[in-house]
């Protein structure tokens, strides 16, 4: 009887080592595709044409992006690692992207530049830009930015 048991641990014991050995690693998290070459080329092209007047055509932003400006309103602050772009999770940059800075944040009575793109981009525009603007990214940066989207769930 002592041996049955002996051995019925030892196979489960087995079986449990062989089964976190063999069960498959979860993908990084997040929504954004910064690995894929063909939509982060799309959201190069998006980004040119949508983003780049106000962020900068290298994702520099503008000048005294931290502080307001004369009529009260925050500058478009940088997307490449210098900025704080990092510091959100895939699902508000979405939001905030296509819905503007007020209403992705609920901040009631905000004014902000930032146009919502709801209806001029589709959401695969929107992920592919900022998929292209990850990409950018240093690869401590996108790690990071990837356990951000990690510990925040995306609903």
């Amino acid at each position: 009887m002592k041996r049955r048991a002996s051995i019925t641990l030892a196979l489960l014991g087995v079986t449990l080592a062989g089964a976190v050995f063999l069960w498959p690693t979860p993908p990084a998290g997040g929504i954004l595709k910064p690995g894929d070459p063909d939509v982060t080329a799309e959201g190069a092209r998006v980004y040119a044409s949508y983003c780049s007047s106000c962020h900068g055509a290298d994702l520099e932003g503008q000048p005294g992006w931290m502080e307001p400006g004369p009529d009260g309103r925050m500058p478009a602050p940088p997307h490449d690692d210098t900025g704080h772009t990092w510091h959100h999770s895939d699902a508000l940059l979405i939001a905030i992207t296509k819905f503007g800075t007020a209403r992705a944040a609920g901040l009631s009575g905000y004014e902000s530049d930032m146009p919502a793109f709801e209806t001029d981009l589709t959401d695969e525009q929107i992920i592919a830009v900022l998929s292209y603007i990850k990409a950018t990214w240093p690869d401590e940066i996108r790690k990071r930015h990837d356990a951000l989207n990690t510990a925040i769930p995306l609903n």
